[in-house]
């Protein structure tokens, strides 16, 4: 197996096309990377702007080059020596006509070829949520009407551009006479003949027949655990591994599988042994990857959680959160809105997969001549969902693991002893269908249901934290992460090391992520907003000032304030973590720039909130008002607030420039495959998507790709765009493709500092039987820099670091700025530039 020392990821589509990557190989190779990490290339929906809309899994999207740009730019590839990392998307395909299966099975439902390659329940009819209101009143409104459709001249069921094709029974033999229907009543019954009914997307959360893609209706559940299913949508993937253009895999939701373990082991049996293999996989506290999953690892959204644990200031962060509680008017208990938020992704969001589980519950109930009452069995269910600590269980129609039959005794006790605790008999009852405890007359039923049910909790996870939690408190942005904990905790270097020691032994061949297209910010907004910690008391008197000078456009609702405190505390904080590094007051183009991305942030972060908006739902009133403080907030007339602001969020910014190149540092260093996302490896500060997929200046990010064979440019220019970042990034990929065996499989040694500074360092060292490599990166250092650009480096001065034996008596050199040193058994700080990091090689 050829395993990447570094990846870069390239967002195809929205212009970004095979020929032009293929150009960007000479640069990739400059910079380091082994092997380029390609989103979805399989054909989409028109105008997909991301590729997880599969229309046809075994063609190479046209609109991006198709097979023959495929070739060419794995011609430049294999040219240059790097290899190719696909993201497939094997849990879901687009519920659009365009795919041409979809339709296949709406033309002729149940007796389609493929109506078994998606998750439907064939009990009822299929349904199609894309109307704007009921079937009755679009009919009524003149909206349906019976069309020849363009594609194939049969007749179809045509809503304004949308061609639904009728089943042949109900036409063949009488098309003039059907194409020829006016009559409402009698459109209504040939509705009535399809294997299908349309209906308001409105209906999709309570009554749908078909497993979708979280709350997307426009994804269809696709049944790989079936052999055929998995043949059918994997040919062309296979081809390309088999023929040498593919070295790797990234598999995209793995938890929406029926059977992540043995879709993996399929996977790897037909793909080789020679594949690289990922999954995305959002660890839970405490949670590990299951060791018998034939794969190299996850793509590292753990690893992003991690970091936060070098770059928050623990002593302090509890002055922020008692600050925000203020804003807030009470004390947030973030247990509790945790629960509320699961609980309105189970009795809304998810009311039909719920009310589902409800029904298969009650009949397996039935079926074992077991005497509980519906409601008794709603609410064990209903709180054995809410009280899932992590995304699934992995469970097969025998039973569950050991393991997952622990975490759920686990959590049943939780429930038990909760102030909302169920009846425990019906408790006990829903716990032992997931175990597959019952008799064989249910058997089957179970094992539909527990995998029903574990297809359940990673959305309503991923939705109520990710997408629901995340947007309503907002004490620290920074934290409200893919994969982070919703709960407070402790902060430290040494659960940081714990993590890193765990990560080498566990899955040292995953990949090392800090942005992806699904992080809710880019990493350096996240690393500038963790300096707030550092100074909580400052942000707080800023966000008050702030809030008072721009007092006078907070309007005043019938549902209260607009903003309201804490969504001006939210505002602010977002503000400070987009704010580009050169931006001024008296830049009038550059604002507008950065208000449109802003504002389309704000409309996303107060629907996804649901607490005024949402949307299903939209307060058109609230949302104007907010969206128009916004406005004021970056309007050039705006002059005061702006001069102010720009003016204190400088000691952020330099703070978080010195943390972007930490995180950085220690990604490229620590266990783990270091994964650079498109534009990355100089500065991003981007929103939540579709803010995160724009296209980077790839331009100037080559032409400042220069000098690597001289110390890395520090000046302030070279910090503040980035070109520091990207030569510290080409200097660490090429010491990780000379020393493979040290990064991938060398040991994991955190060191101690002690002395006047010691809290404002992390230090570690990787060792294997023939090298050796010592890290040493600021942090926490906001105070250090509040009125200059750079840290004097006597500020180290009485700061050691303490050597093991591993690392002890060698001559090193610095990777960053050439220096040598000859060490002992300890390092005085106060003689190494660790402002930059120091990053020291053996050489002897």
């Amino acid at each position: 197996m050829s395993i990447p020392t570094a990846t870069y990821r390239i967002q195809f589509r929205n212009g970004m096309t095979f020929d032009r990557a293929a150009a960007l190989v000479p640069y990739m190779k400059q910079l380091g990377i082994s092997h380029l990490y390609a989103s979805p290339i399989f054909t989409a929906t028109a105008g997909s702007t991301h590729g997880y809309d599969v229309t046809d899994v075994n063609e190479i999207d046209p609109s991006i080059g198709g097979r023959a740009g495929f070739d060419r730019m794995v011609k430049a590839l294999k040219e240059a020596g790097l290899g190719l990392i696909l993201d497939i998307v094997p849990n879901h395909m687009a519920t659009s006509l365009e795919n041409a299966w979809w339709r296949d099975v709406i033309e002729h439902g149940e007796n389609s070829r493929y109506a078994r390659h998606f998750d439907i329940d064939w009990s009822r009819r299929l349904t199609l949520p894309f109307l704007g209101d009921t079937f009755e009143a679009v009919l009524e409104n003149g909206e349906i009407s019976v069309k020849a459709d363009p594609k194939t001249g049969h007749p179809a069921l045509a809503y304004y551009d949308t061609f639904y094709p009728l089943t042949p029974a109900s036409w063949e033999g009488r098309e003039s006479e059907i194409l020829n229907l006016t009559d409402k009543q009698h459109i209504a019954a040939l509705h009535e003949q399809q294997p299908w009914r349309l209906m308001s997307w409105r209906e999709a959360p309570r009554d749908l027949s078909w497993r979708r893609f979280f709350e997307i209706t426009g994804l269809v559940g696709v049944r790989v655990e079936d052999p055929q299913v998995f043949d059918d949508t994997h040919r062309l993937i296979l081809e390309l591994v088999h023929s040498g253009a593919v070295d790797g895999l990234r598999v995209d939701h793995v938890d929406g599988l029926a059977d992540p373990k043995s879709y993996l082991e399929t996977l790897r049996a037909q793909a080789g042994p020679d594949c690289y293999i990922t999954v995305e996989k959002i660890l839970g506290k405490g949670e590990h990857l299951p060791a018998d999953w034939p794969i190299s690892g996850t793509t590292g959204y753990e690893f992003i959680a991690a970091l936060s644990d070098v770059l928050v200031d623990d002593d302090k962060i509890d002055a922020l959160r008692m600050a925000y509680d203020n804003v807030v008017g009470k004390p947030v208990d973030m247990k509790a809105e945790l629960r509320d938020a699961k609980l309105l992704m189970v009795d809304r969001n998810f009311e039909g997969e719920f009310t589902t589980l409800l029904r298969y519950t009650v009949a397996i109930a039935e079926k074992e001549n077991i005497t509980l009452e519906k409601s008794a069995i709603r609410s064990a269910l209903r709180e054995l969902l809410v009280a899932f600590p992590v995304y699934r269980t992995y469970g097969t129609a025998e039973g569950l693991t050991p393991a997952d039959d622990a975490l759920l005794q686990k959590v049943a006790a939780r429930v038990r002893n909760s102030a909302h605790a169920p009846d425990n008999a019906a408790l006990d009852f829903v716990v032992h269908i997931l175990q597959g405890a019952l008799s064989d007359v249910t058997r089957d039923d179970a094992a539909l249901f527990r995998t029903r049910f574990q297809q359940l909790t990673g959305p309503l996870m991923a939705k109520s934290v990710e997408d629901t939690l995340f947007f309503r408190q907002n004490m620290e942005l920074a934290l409200n992460e893919v994969g982070a904990e919703p709960l407070p905790r402790v902060f430290s270097l040494e659960r940081f090391h714990s993590e890193m020691k765990t990560r080498l032994e566990r899955q040292p061949d995953a990949l090392s992520g800090t942005s992806t297209h699904d992080t809710k910010r880019g990493e350096d907004a996240r690393a500038r907003l963790y300096t707030l910690t550092e100074a909580p008391e400052n942000w707080v008197e800023c966000v008050a000032r702030w809030r008072q000078m721009n007092q006078d456009k907070v309007t005043v609702l019938d549902d209260g304030l607009a903003p309201k405190h804490a969504d001006a505390w939210m505002l602010y904080q977002a503000l400070a973590g987009v704010w580009p590094v050169t931006l001024t007051p008296d830049d009038a183009e550059g604002l507008k720039a950065l208000e449109e991305r802003f504002l389309e942030f704000i409309e996303k972060a107060l629907r996804e909130a649901k607490l005024r908006t949402d949307w299903v739902e939209t307060n058109d009133a609230y949302e104007q008002a907010v969206l128009d403080y916004a406005r004021h907030l970056l309007s050039p007339d705006n002059r005061a607030f702006l001069d102010d602001f720009t003016r204190e969020i400088q000691p952020y910014i330099r703070a978080g420039l010195v943390n972007s190149l930490t995180q950085t540092v220690i990604k490229l260093t620590a266990p783990g495959v270091p994964d650079i996302y498109q534009g990355s490896e100089a500065l991003n500060f981007s929103l939540v998507d579709p803010d995160n997929r724009r296209e980077p200046d790839f331009p100037t990010l080559e032409g400042q790709l220069n000098g690597l064979d001289k110390p890395v440019l520090t000046t302030t220019a070279s910090w503040r765009n980035g070109q520091l970042l990207q030569q510290v990034i080409a200097r660490c990929l090429r010491v990780r493709q000379q020393h493979p065996a040290l990064f991938r499989q060398g040991d994991y040694l955190p060191l101690a500092a002690s002395g006047d500074r010691a809290s404002n360092v992390i230090a570690y060292g990787r060792v294997d039987s023939r090298d050796a490599l010592i890290v040493i990166a600021p942090r926490l250092v906001f105070d250090a820099l509040h009125d200059h650009d750079a840290v004097d480096a006597k500020r180290w001065a009485n700061t050691t670091l303490a050597l093991p034996p591993a690392l002890a008596n060698r001559r090193y050199r610095d990777i960053l700025n050439g220096q040598e040193y000859s060490l002992t058994d300890r390092i005085d700080l106060g003689e190494i530039d660790i402002y930059t990091s120091a990053v020291l090689i053996s050489i002897s």
